[in-house]
């Protein structure tokens, strides 16, 4: 629903008043109760802000750039999702720009909340806030957009709380919006009128598309308590100001009046400002850009408040030139004044360097230094054993190392009540130390992953096959994973190739070992890799193949039902298909450049795109395709083929929810549906003889995920209001092995995956009545004959041709178990009538003498059940004549 913004004009500022908003519509649409847990993985994306409460201990926060907020459970030492609640009508909400707890009363906490300034982010920021530590939230909007995700995001906190007088938060915003105040615990806001620098640095002031032109504007906020007695507004408050020139401001009567502070620093931006009360101390981290990708040069500096004295203590001053970072990372240690450390904004190679001081930044020394070049010597250990994908999968040369200790560390903190525990983020996942003090006695502290429960994967395909691993993910940023148990973090991610982003996925329904995926990475980096890789083995190991001239993403891809070949529409270049593992690529002929491409589930020569409102269909294997007479279909969807049924499609998009049961001829829109994200398919209900169906869809005004175990009829709402991720359903699956489990995909939030917590299902199939005809006719029984079983064990092979071209030709072998016992392996010969030879096998090992052959298992398909079957594949050449062999032999194991 819609929130209404009250705006009133107050004498000296603009007043904003907090709505009282529902968090969601109530849905009509019944529900079936589900509980929903992460596919574990670990982090995945920025940490820019990590925030300690200082009056109580363990009580910790995380914020990220697009994947919400989170609260540090320090039993389980994982951390809880806040802000799941935020659905599509407000996902830019899980764009965190600043956090505050506060450290009176310390059940509150405030989030200031919205994910980009430009025409991106529909929605304008809001300021949510808790009483009950993040369990429950009420949300004030803002008259302006915030910047969760824009340039700039690891800079501050620009939200907190007046630890003197709890009931006063300020709050810094971008775009020349200035510096706000609220005097009732966030409830309104009305903006400081007499701040007198709103910012005015951007990355770059002339980007048309309105993100590097983004002003980070007013970008941090610290009190010095000791300027007021508890229980009044503190008098003392510094600003930090996105302002080369003129950075940090001062205000000694609560904010009634502010001023430059004299003798400031020029040159950069002040990414942090954190005070020492103790010693009397303000601290700068400064840096030339506003990051969090880029800084080549910077400076921290002290400030004594009691004489308005600066001193350049920088670890590398700016004017060296081994300087070619800046600095953003600052904390220090409140049960030791004088000790504090920064970090490096940003050093990429070899790494990125933390800075310890004991003496109030007068000496320094490094977390690591060179040796005897390129070897460095090291004050910390790394174990990542908890998430061993940290390496990337990578092998750099010296002195760079696996893993890295860190890159984008905006947020690093010391706890203020534990001197030993110490938390950092990076571009990946967030660190910590529990032994932070062996830094100073000479020995080496250790650093593990503490991102158990934060979830941050964008995630663009999933799928579920019917053996093997239940799930195979295509995530951007890091790849994607085989995750062969949901509650463990798999060991590492894709390899050879590893793609930035895997932007699609596909398996062959009825070979689902034989598994394909296409994805992007720095063409600049890897002039020799393809964005194309197949798997024979479930998604264990990949191989890559050729691929098409200019070719710089992607796209989608899809694999033939039988793994026989597949077609790509790579993004920008016209669509291509391949008989085999990508040899060769030929292109295919009717199809629009951008289609997405999907395969039918049974007839492996069938494939389908989807481009501009129209449905496109091929028969022969990708070749050439014809667009259908469907008319009506959006311009944009998610379309999929349902398993275990030639030419039954659905496919989501606005408008509507669509279902073909002729191969995309015709399609017909699902009543009561009015906009859909995209669609699946899991195993059936109990008695039920078509699979469930889930979708991301809006549902009497209610946009939500839904089941239906009757083909689409009727609907089951399987969230709830607490869980409705931002804009989930990019990619959606159900598993086909365990009825009710569907998998959802997040922008920001990982993977979800939820089982159904109600009492048993069982759905009653449709009955088709039996007709009486008029006249029954005399027929003659047919007499089945009594077969005796095979005792014992034995084989079959039976050999199916497939499509062949000028020299060359694929086929398909179907082994089956004709005895009693199960069998763990098995042998397949022929003789070939001509001179074919194969060129191409998977899902076996080949031997080939002469004319004759032999096919003996792969390692995942040899063990086969009493009557069970599995099958091989290859492609073959030939001169001549292609005659198929008349007699195969299978021998079990």
């Amino acid at each position: 629903m819609r929130r209404r913004l009250f705006v009133m004009l107050a004498t000296a500022a603009v007043l904003l008043v907090a709505a009282v908003v529902r968090m969601s519509p109530v849905s009509a649409v019944a529900s079936d109760p589900y509980a929903y847990k992460n596919v574990r993985i670990d982090g995945g994306g920025f940490v820019p802000g990590i925030i300690f409460n200082p009056t109580e201990r363990n009580l910790i926060y995380a914020r990220t750039d697009i994947g919400g907020a989170y609260r540090w459970n320090q039993s389980t030492k994982s951390w809880t999702p806040l802000l799941d609640w935020a659905g599509w009508d407000r996902w830019g909400y899980n764009g965190v720009i600043s956090l505050a707890t506060d450290p009176v009363q310390t059940n509150r906490v405030y989030a200031a909340v919205g994910m980009y300034t430009n025409s991106w982010d529909p929605n304008n920021g809001a300021i949510l806030r808790s009483t009950d530590k993040g369990d429950n939230w009420q949300v004030t909007p803002l008259p302006f957009k915030l910047g969760g995700n824009m340039p700039g995001r690891g800079m501050g906190e620009a939200l907190s709380v007046d630890p003197n007088n709890n009931s006063v938060l300020y709050f810094g915003t971008p775009n020349g919006n200035g510096l706000w105040r609220s005097t009732d615990f966030g409830a309104n806001w009305a903006k400081v009128a007499s701040f007198p620098n709103p910012g005015n640095y951007a990355q770059d002031p002339n980007d048309s598309n309105g993100y590097l032109s983004h002003k980070p504007g007013v970008i941090w906020v610290t009190y010095d308590p000791r300027s007021s007695a508890k229980g009044t507004a503190t008098k003392t408050i510094y600003v930090g100001v996105a302002d080369k020139e003129n950075s940090v401001y001062r205000t000694t009567d609560a904010g009634a009046t502010w001023t430059r502070l004299a003798g400031q620093p020029t040159g950069y931006l002040p990414h942090k400002g954190v005070l020492d009360p103790v010693n009397g101390y303000l601290y700068l981290a400064t840096s030339d850009t506003g990051g969090p990708y880029d800084g080549g040069k910077g400076d921290v500096w002290r400030y004594a408040t009691a004489t308005g004295t600066w001193t350049q203590i920088s670890p590398i001053p700016s004017s060296s030139a081994d300087d070619y970072f800046g600095y953003s990372g600052l904390t220090i240690d409140k049960q030791k004044p004088g000790t504090l450390m920064v970090a490096t904004q940003i050093s990429w190679w070899p790494d990125v360097i933390f800075f310890r001081s004991t003496d109030s930044g007068a000496t320094w020394t490094r977390v690591w230094d060179f040796g005897s070049y390129p070897n460095r010597t090291f004050r910390y250990k790394m174990d990542i054993a908890e998430n061993p994908w940290l390496t990337f999968g990578s092998n750099p040369q010296l002195p760079e190392v696996t893993p890295k200790l860190g890159w984008m560390t905006e947020s690093m903190e010391i706890d203020p009540f534990d001197s030993n525990r110490m938390m950092y983020g990076t571009g990946a996942t967030l660190y910590g130390t529990e032994n932070l003090t062996q830094w100073d006695s000479g020995g080496q502290f250790t650093i593990k992953p503490m991102a158990k429960g934060l979830e941050e994967t964008a995630v663009l395909d999933l799928i579920s096959p019917p053996s093997g691993a239940p799930l195979v993910s295509g995530l951007g940023d890091i790849g994607g994973f085989r995750h062969a148990n949901l509650d463990a973090v798999p060991p590492m991610m894709y390899t050879a190739p590893v793609f930035t982003s895997t932007t699609s996925l596909d398996y062959a329904e009825k070979t689902p070992s034989v598994m394909v995926r296409a994805g992007n990475f720095t063409d600049a980096d890897r002039p020799n890799d393809s964005h194309v890789a197949f798997s024979t083995d479930g998604g264990a190991n990949w191989f890559q193949a050729t691929e098409p001239g200019g070719v710089n993403e992607g796209g989608t891809v899809a694999a033939a039902a039988d793994g026989s070949r597949f077609v790509w529409a790579p993004k920008g270049v016209t669509p291509v298909y391949s008989v085999g593992y990508g040899n060769s690529w030929q292109q295919a002929s009717g199809l629009p450049t951008e289609a997405i491409v999907e395969s039918d589930r049974v007839n492996p020569m069938k494939f389908y795109g989807l481009n501009g409102g129209r449905l496109y269909v091929s028969t022969n294997g990708g070749a050439t395709f014809t667009a259908t007479a469907a008319t009506g279909l959006p311009a944009t969807g998610k379309f999929k083929a349902v398993p275990g049924r030639e030419g039954d499609l659905w496919l989501a998009g606005d408008g509507g929810l669509w279902h073909s049961t002729n191969s995309g001829t015709s399609f017909t829109k699902v009543s009561g549906i009015t906009s859909s994200v995209n669609v699946g398919f899991g195993k059936a209900a109990p008695g039920g003889t078509y699979l469930a169906l889930y979708t991301v869809a809006t549902i009497g005004g209610v946009t939500g995920l839904y089941r239906s175990d009757d083909a689409g009829t009727n609907w089951l709402r399987i969230n709830d209001d607490k869980h409705q991720w931002g804009n989930m359903g990019e990619a959606l699956t159900g598993d086909p092995r365990v009825y009710g489990r569907v998998y959802v995909g997040t922008n920001g939030r990982g993977i979800l995956y939820g089982d159904r917590t109600g009492p048993p299902v069982t759905v009653t199939p449709t009955v088709t009545p039996t007709v009486t005809p008029t006249v029954t006719p005399t027929v003659t029984p047919t007499v089945t004959p009594t077969v005796t079983p095979t005792t014992g064990t034995g084989c079959t092979a039976t050999y199916k041709a497939g499509n062949q071209w000028p020299g060359g030709f694929a086929a398909e072998v179907t082994v089956k178990n004709t005895g009693t016992a199960s069998i763990t392996g098995w042998r397949v010969t022929w003789t070939w009538a001509g001179d074919q030879k194969f060129t191409q096998l998977w899902s076996g090992t080949p031997t080939q003498t002469g004319a004759n052959v032999s096919v003996v298992n792969a390692s995942y398909n040899g063990n086969l059940a009493a009557n069970g079957t599995t099958t091989f594949g290859f492609n073959g050449s030939y001169t001549g004549t292609n005659t198929p062999p008349t007699t195969l032999t299978c021998t079990p194991a």
